[in-house]
């Protein structure tokens, strides 16, 4: 063959010796492709299930996050109705038995109609709220009422990858744990409804001014409809939302009756249920913040609770105080004070306080409270604190000593009304051997020989500072105590100032002793609280105790003569009340202070006006106050005491006192306001008679 020819086909010849290979054979694409698939849906399976056996593992139901548990404990008045809720955090946790049942399917049908049959998870409706996320149709979570719940108590509301993981598990493992119920009460308790409202019975009282357990079926779907979108679904804050909002409460409604949990004609007749207005935050603003230290005070200190589990807070209290006698108590020092002051016309008016209590005799309930014009702006409680001198208010309990313990004068007469003893003004007292001790009358007036009943009606210091003497200082202060003042009040001194108020009781504290006067003689302590619960548990109050304190007829007697006060002495503005009333005024040293004490059969109230500077929180005098030369306890504090006690019983028909005289006084209601003629010689120890004369309260 020619070289410069093309090889030919055989060419050049194969070798014998050489064994000939089959050819290869290709394998099919889509052989390849679903061994690929395979095998990675195979370790998918595996990282997966190795991922949740590890996640499982590691992710533990933690404890609740201090957001989730904190609650504001709620204080009620004696019908319910709510006074304030203290606490940063505006809910109260109650029982899903407490959510009557439309409520509960409410919220289902908005969150999860099948959350009692279904897992705690959902996975495909996971995947389905991250592909419309991711799509833009709108941030969803997917989750199930178990998962918001973790949500809501577990973990918290930031949006990633870590918190999703964790929740998921929790949820899974929750589920295994808790039941279905206590994983929807927790869900109930937690979920924020807008207003600063979580949970259900906050959100009910921040929408509808009710308890849970008295919501509608359309309120409950108004407010499952909120849990979507709190702010934009409120249509009394955002009133453009509206349509959105009817939209929204309607699916609710419709999914209750797909489920058969509301029949078509219920549904039919159901009106939207619109919501309050939203109100303020007040917090403890007016008369709130001092209602709530005194409650919290008197629970402390009885032992009910201690400081620091009601701080925990999820309490719900019960007070004794009624709505309206509390309001008419505002009303009467508004009217009465607060509308009448003009500091820049009189200076004295800046340092002008009132605080006031009132107390039901027969039972010891406090009925009413006034600490202030406003806690937010003066925090120190009037009706509690105890700096300031009652005056003259403290002289009943020394003529009630004087008749318990049958007390006699110097010269051996026995002390009744119709007793005289000798008014002269700055007379030293006798048979004191602690030195000399002679006070002064109000305005230095001298009164001569004059009854206890006539010293009493124009307070005079020189007869009672002489009848605490005779009695014994120290009896004295143990008719007060036994009257209802706390034995630590400050200044409750055994010596004769003990007759001239120095002592510094609370207007709570003398209301208390005034109301034992009232009732006869028998004390009963002071309650400000009818209730407490926390998490539907009811806890045990002590028993108020009651007991004669004095014998009925020394404390008859002592109101008899206090009835003079308000009828013919210092108290004669008391009567603006429109019925029967005894009392009686003081004004403190220097006229820092100005009381009335008084009462009627039905209610002892206690009103005081101090001065304080409100830069210093020095005592101040109240000269020139309200634009009057003095301020005592016959002028504005007996004209809010007239004004509240005619408000807080108008309905009732008044009633007359049922008073059992002691020896010696059968005719103290027939003794008119003159006075009897002095006897013709001074008796031993009891100096020269002057000629009375008028003079308007004292002060020690």
């Amino acid at each position: 063959m020619s070289v410069d020819q093309p090889p030919q086909p055989g060419w050049p010849p194969r070798d014998p010796t050489v064994p000939v290979r089959p050819p290869k054979v290709r394998k099919s694409r889509p052989r390849r492709l679903l061994r690929m698939l395979f095998g990675t849906l195979l370790l998918a399976a595996v990282l997966l299930t190795g991922g949740f056996i590890t996640g499982y593992l590691l992710v533990d139901i933690p404890t609740a996050n201090a957001a989730a548990t904190a609650q504001s404990n709620v204080y009620l008045y004696a019908d319910g109705t709510q006074i304030a809720r203290d606490g940063e955090v505006d809910r109260e946790n109650v029982r899903l038995a407490r959510v009557p049942r439309a409520v509960r399917h409410a919220v289902l049908a908005a969150e999860d109609r099948d959350f009692y049959s279904q897992p705690a998870v959902d996975p495909k409706a996971m995947v389905r709220g991250a592909w419309n996320t991711l799509t833009g149709k709108g941030r969803q979570s997917g989750s199930t009422i178990t998962q918001q719940y973790v949500k809501n108590y577990y973990l918290g509301q930031e949006q990633t990858v870590t918190r999703k993981v964790k929740e998921f598990f929790i949820a899974i493992k929750l589920h295994r744990e808790k039941s279905k119920n206590e994983i929807f009460e927790g869900y109930l308790n937690t979920s924020y409804f807008g207003r600063s409202a979580y949970g259900i019975q906050a959100a009910a009282r921040a929408y509808y001014d009710k308890d849970a357990e008295d919501l509608d079926t359309a309120q409950g779907a108004y407010l499952a409809s909120l849990l979507k979108a709190p702010t934009a679904y409120d249509v009394a804050t955002h009133p453009q939302n509206r349509p959105k909002a009817l939209a929204r409460w309607r699916y609710v409604l419709d999914g209750m009756v797909k489920e058969r949990w509301l029949t078509p004609a219920a549904r039919s007749a159901t009106a939207f249920p619109a919501p309050r207005t939203a109100r303020p935050a007040t917090g403890l603003s007016g008369q709130r913040g001092y209602i709530v230290k005194a409650v919290e005070d008197h629970l402390t200190s009885s032992g009910v609770i201690d400081a620091k589990t009601l701080a925990r807070g999820g309490h719900r209290i019960t007070t004794t105080l009624e709505r309206s006698k509390q309001d008419a108590f505002v009303a009467a020092v508004d009217e009465q004070v607060m509308s009448r002051l003009d500091p820049a016309r009189n200076p004295a008016d800046r340092f002008v306080r009132v605080g006031g209590a009132a107390i039901d005799p027969a039972t010891g309930r406090v009925v009413a409270l006034y600490g202030g014009v406003d806690y937010t702006r003066q925090f120190v409680n009037n009706a509690t604190r105890r700096d300031y001198q009652v005056g003259s208010a403290f002289k009943p309990f020394v003529l009630t000593a004087a008749l318990e313990n049958a007390a006699q004068t110097q010269d051996g007469r026995p002390i009744t009304p119709n007793t005289y003893y000798d008014g002269t003004n700055k007379r030293p007292v006798e048979g004191w051997d602690g030195g000399v001790y002679d006070p002064a009358n109000e305005d230095d007036v001298s009164y001569g020989e004059i009854t206890v009943r006539s010293a009493t009606d124009s307070s005079v210091n020189a007869v009672y500072a002489q009848m605490a003497v005779d009695v014994g200082p120290a009896e004295v202060k143990e008719t007060a105590i036994a009257l209802g003042l706390p034995p630590d009040t400050p200044d409750l001194n055994a010596s004769p100032s003990i007759a001239l108020g120095a002592a510094t009781a609370s207007a709570l504290d003398m209301a208390e002793a005034y109301a034992t006067l009232a009732n006869h003689g028998r004390h009963s302590a002071y309650t400000l609280v009818d209730k407490v619960t926390r998490n539907g548990q009811e806890l045990e109050l002590p028993v108020p105790e009651s007991r004669q304190a004095v014998s009925r007829e020394a404390a008859d007697t002592t109101t008899a003569v206090l009835r003079g006060v308000v009828e013919t002495g210092t108290g004669t503005a008391a009567q603006s009340a429109g019925r029967p009333a005894a009392g009686k005024t003081g004004t403190a040293e220097d006229d820092r202070a100005a009381w009335f004490a008084g009462y009627t059969p039905d209610l002892a109230t206690v009103v005081t006006m101090m001065g304080q500077d409100p830069g210093t929180g020095e005592q101040k005098p109240l000269y020139g106050a309200l634009g009057e030369p003095r301020i005592n306890g016959g002028g504005p504090p007996a004209e809010i005491w007239g004004q509240f006690t005619r408000e807080a019983l108008s309905g009732m028909e008044p009633r007359e006192f049922e008073l059992q005289l002691g020896e010696g006084a059968e005719e103290l209601e027939e003794a008119t306001d003159e006075h009897p003629e002095p006897p013709e010689a001074p008796r031993p120890g009891h100096g020269p008679g002057r000629d009375r004369q008028d003079g308007p309260d004292e002060r020690p």
